[in-house]
């Protein structure tokens, strides 16, 4: 029988090593890229290496949201009383209207609207301990008492009252008047809430019954002011 060809097998490939001996270290397959440290997916992009998870590429990148950029900013509330708003208060021929009552100013400032009817007057001279008193006559006439002193007040006249000092007012001419009046602190404007309720309760609204109401918010009679004031100036 013919002799059937004789083919030589192919050896496998075995690694190359230095002739000077072996290597101590594995030699990666020529067929892949040769690189010293694992990477990517060479199909993949390259990105950069990061320890903090990133959000998605595909995604654009916003900053996060933040209390600021999300609700508006808050502040202390402002108060706006309107023409026909505010607490009105009655005491016979004088009509209060409350402004300001304190709760908007930390109880540092009181603010009222003072309506004198014609021929009006007012409470008997008094101090203050602990609190100003202001007035400014907005329309019409004020004749405020001072000690032995009068002084006819007209529109654009502000009259300040410090603790300590005597003093009261009244209307008597034929026109109402009008004053805005400033608390300081707003001590004083419950006093007039509770005249408002002594009248309610059917109590009259005598000198004496006024005297023992102001007596709760440091205020007393100036009793050495009893007598008639001179002329206004």
């Amino acid at each position: 029988m013919p002799d059937e060809p004789r083919t030589s097998e192919p050896m496998p490939s075995e690694p190359m090593t230095d002739s000077t001996g072996p290597s101590t270290e594995p030699i990666a397959d020529p067929a892949e890229p040769l690189t010293t440290e694992p990477t990517t997916d060479p199909a993949e992009p390259s990105t950069a290496v990061t320890t903090e998870p990133t959000t998605d590429p595909a995604q654009p990148l916003t900053a996060e949201p933040t209390t600021e950029s999300t609700e508006p900013a808050t502040g202390p509330a402002v108060s706006v009383v309107g023409p026909d708003d505010g607490e009105k208060i009655l005491l016979g021929t004088t009509r209060l209207r409350i402004l300001e009552d304190g709760r908007t100013t930390g109880h540092r400032l009181g603010i009222g609207e003072t309506v004198l009817a014609p021929h009006t007057d007012g409470p008997p001279q008094h101090r203050h301990a602990q609190h100003d008193e202001g007035f400014y006559v907005i329309s019409g006439s004020v004749r405020f008492t001072v000690g032995r002193e009068s002084y006819d007040a007209g529109a654009g006249t502000l009259v300040m009252i410090p603790p300590g000092a005597p003093h009261t007012f009244a209307n008597p001419g034929d026109r109402p008047a009008v004053m805005l009046s400033t608390f300081t602190p707003d001590l004083y404007v419950q006093y007039f809430r509770d005249l408002q309720d002594m009248i309610a309760g059917g109590q009259a609204l005598s000198a004496e019954a006024t005297v023992r109401t102001m007596s709760r918010y440091a205020t007393e009679p100036a009793t050495d002011f009893a007598g008639p004031p001179e002329h206004p100036a």
